[in-house]
């Protein structure tokens, strides 16, 4: 009997506490189990997928213009001599640019100077002549003719310095000269604008005070008026205007006073002879030689005597 009851009380001490502990059995939920907020699936903002602003994404920094100067001339023939030239900042010689298959010279934009000249020609596809627009000096000539889709000078607006002659010929699209309007003082050898069906004025050039040697404008059929060469005072030669079928005067020279050499003014339809004449009068000293003929007479008949229609000593072909 004794033993029965040693054995009961043994029971009891040995399951008093099975309560307590049913809940850390194998299949129990104990609150201190592998959930741990520190597990491998943290979120931790330092993770693989952050959005660090110094990523492959960066923004465009402009063009590299670190090449410095070309040494001597270049010539563009092919797209690829455009890419060549890129990321220089001058070209101590002549930059000619004849390239009929060339339709973009954006890859130009570093380019600020060309210490020899600028020969822009025989250009079929190009309608613009963007990478250009950060040139501000030429050295010698500029010289764009024979471009058959450019409609304008505009990228050429920071040119402020060129030492050379300027002449624009041959461009059947070109209807103005607005982007050459940064050019201002003398013109060193010529000036001459011919054969640009399109062009109805000169207004780019109202910052010319004075040419070397030559002016000419001839062959622009849809020229009206000459205002945009209201700034110059000399020629140095010859002043040439001849077959500008649409031009009604010649008011935009009345700041001229000095011509060094001859004045032809000769087959404008629709500019009276008078009107033409009207320069010897602002003159200071009379031309080498002058031929006025072949412009509208019937609103100024006969010829003032100041102004004869054909003076031997002067070439009266066209």
């Amino acid at each position: 009997m004794r033993y029965l009851i040693l054995l009961i009380l043994a029971t009891v001490l040995v399951c008093g506490g099975c309560a307590d502990n049913s809940s850390s059995s194998d299949g129990g939920t104990d609150t201190d189990t592998d959930t741990d907020t520190d597990s491998d699936t943290d979120s931790d903002t330092d993770s693989d997928t952050d959005t660090d602003t110094d990523s492959d994404t960066d923004t465009d920094t402009g063009p590299d213009c670190t090449q410095g100067e070309y040494s001597g001339d270049f010539v563009i023939n092919t797209q690829s001599d455009v890419a060549t030239l890129a990321g220089y900042t001058s070209i101590s010689g002549d930059l000619e640019i004849i390239c009929e298959e060339c339709t973009d010279l954006s890859e130009l934009i570093c380019l600020t100077s060309v210490g020899g000249g600028l020969d822009i020609r025989d250009n079929a596809a190009l309608t613009t002549l963007d990478g250009l627009g950060f040139l501000t000096s030429v050295g010698g000539d500029l010289k764009i003719y024979n471009n058959d889709a450019l409609a304008n000078l505009d990228e050429l607006s920071a040119l402020t310095s060129l030492g050379g002659h300027l002449w624009i010929e041959d461009n059947w699209f070109l209807t103005n000269l607005d982007g050459l309007s940064g050019i201002t003082g003398s013109v060193g050898w010529g000036l001459g604008i011919y054969n640009n069906p399109a062009l109805t004025n000169l207004d780019g050039l109202s910052g010319i005070t004075s040419v070397g040697w030559n002016l000419g404008i001839y062959n622009n059929p849809a020229l009206t008026n000459l205002n945009g060469l209201s700034g110059i005072t000399s020629v140095g030669w010859e002043l040439h205007i001849r077959n500008n079928n649409a031009l009604t005067n010649v008011d935009g020279l009345s700041a001229l006073t000095t011509l060094g050499g001859d004045l032809k003014i000769y087959w404008n339809a629709v500019l009276p002879d008078c009107k033409a004449c009207d320069l010897l009068d602002q003159l200071t000293s009379v031309p080498t030689g002058i031929l006025v003929q072949g412009n509208l007479d019937d609103t100024c008949t006969p010829v003032p005597g100041n102004c004869p229609g054909y003076d031997a000593g002067v070439d009266g072909g066209p």
